[in-house]
Formats: C-alpha cells, structure tokens, sequence
C-alpha cells in the first residue's frame, strides 16, 4: 500500500488510503494550516530492518515489540492507556536513526509525520497539529536536542543567570520568548489529554546528543523504548558488508 510524507509546520508520509480527493481542508482547520495540512509527498523509502545496520538480537526484539504494539488495541482499553508508543534513538550522525524510522514506517504500514517543531509557534497550535494526525501513524521529531531551546537548559542555568537573561532581553525579544513551544507544551503533546485523541500511534524521537535532553521528557512511560544506534559489532557490519559487496559469505565470517 502507497504511503507518503505531509506537511503541517511538518512533513507527512502518507499511505494512498489516507489521501484527500481534492486540495480542500476541514472547516475548523485554522486559516494558516490549511495550506499545509494536506500536503504530502509518496513515501517510497526503501529502507526495511534486513537494511539498518543493527545487532541481530536487537533487530529482532524491536520487530516482536512492533508486533505487540500493533495487535494490542485491547491490552491498552484494559489498562486504560492511549494506545501509543514512544520511541528514543540516540546515539552518533550517521548511525541509521532516520533510516530506522523509515524501516518502522515501512514494517508497520504507517504514516510518518515529520514534525518541524521551530516552526510551531505557540502550545495551542502544537495541540492543533497533534488533533490533525490520524491513526496508524509515526509523530517524528528529528534531532530533538536542537529543537527545544529549554531542554537541557532549564536545569542548567542558574538563579542569577536567569535574571542576568531577563534583563538583558528586548521587549521583541520578550514577545519572541513567548510565541514558541514550551517544555510542558512538548510534555502534553506526547502524553497528555489530547495525545489520546487518534489510536495505534508511534511518537519517536532521534537525538545525537542524549546527555542534553531534559530527563522530564525522555523518562521510561512517555519515551518507553530507549534505542542506542552507535558503532556496529562485527555481526552488525555483515549487514552492509551484504547489502552493498554481496559478500554473505566469507571465512572471517
């Protein structure tokens, strides 16, 4: 089945199910969005988990657990749960975080909502976004560590440096301050009221840099899956050593 990737202040890979007849929006869509919020792009990654360079176990276990997700609508009535997903990737550039995501969009089916979170101005049309998305879908926010200027920051600046920033800032600089995301905004987009609102949904997030994210956020129940993505063992590298020489056998091996 076609999927694809749509932009609302984000891209959206969206599958051919989900498409939209025609460019029009929903009446209640704000002004502003409505341009943006049925726009997307095919999705035709290639990528699948026999092409992320991963250890076999590891593959394996992220594979049954996607299984679980999928068929667990009752598990999550029963214990009175949204049924929804976090997912943290962390490790160094280049060590196939996006290209996983891809694979997991592509195991499951799913939609990939690629969430430019600097362009989100304020709380409020964060939740709108959020009440846009649809089931069977990914909720992507690439480099997080990048994209919240108070992750990290707000346990790192002390009494006197925040009063040292406050004199410092212009009226302009104030009123900018104000119309972007909060931390607690980010909070409740993953699991607050709202985040219930559409079913079977995955949140993910890829960070090179974990150390520098605020633990409020990433904490197991709302990043419940923590996956590091570094340098492969020799079992990991027989996975490009296949994919790009065709070498699957070899006396090293």
């Amino acid at each position: 089945m076609n999927k694809g990737i749509s932009t609302m202040s984000w891209w959206r890979a969206r599958r051919s199910r989900c498409a939209t007849a025609s460019g029009s929006s929903s009446p209640t869509t704000p002004a502003r969005y409505r341009s943006k919020v049925r726009n997307h792009v095919l999705f035709e990654h290639p990528a699948s988990f026999d092409t992320v360079v991963m250890e076999p176990g590891k593959r394996k276990e992220n594979l049954d657990e996607l299984d679980t997700f999928r068929r667990g609508k009752e598990y999550y009535a029963n214990v009175g749960k949204a049924w929804k997903r976090g997912y943290l990737l962390y490790g160094p550039p280049g060590m196939d975080k996006s290209t996983t995501v891809a694979a997991m969009a592509n195991h499951m089916d799913y939609d990939i909502y690629d969430l430019e979170l600097t362009t989100v101005k304020t709380n409020s049309d964060l939740k709108r976004l959020l009440i846009e998305t649809m089931s069977k879908s990914i909720i992507l926010i690439e480099d997080i560590d990048c994209s919240l200027e108070l992750i990290g920051k707000r346990k790192q600046m002390s009494k006197k440096d925040e009063e040292e920033s406050e004199k410092k800032k212009l009226p302009r600089e104030e009123k900018d301050e104000s119309s972007r995301v909060t931390l607690s905004g980010l909070l409740n987009f993953i699991d607050g009221l709202w985040s219930a609102s559409t079913g079977e949904r995955l949140v993910v997030f890829t960070t090179n840099h974990i150390e520098k994210l605020d633990p409020a956020l990433i904490r197991r129940g709302r990043m419940d899956k923590h996956i590091e993505m570094s340098y492969c063992s020799f079992e990991a590298f027989k996975v490009p050593a296949k994919n790009y020489l065709a070498i699957s056998m070899h006396w090293t091996f």
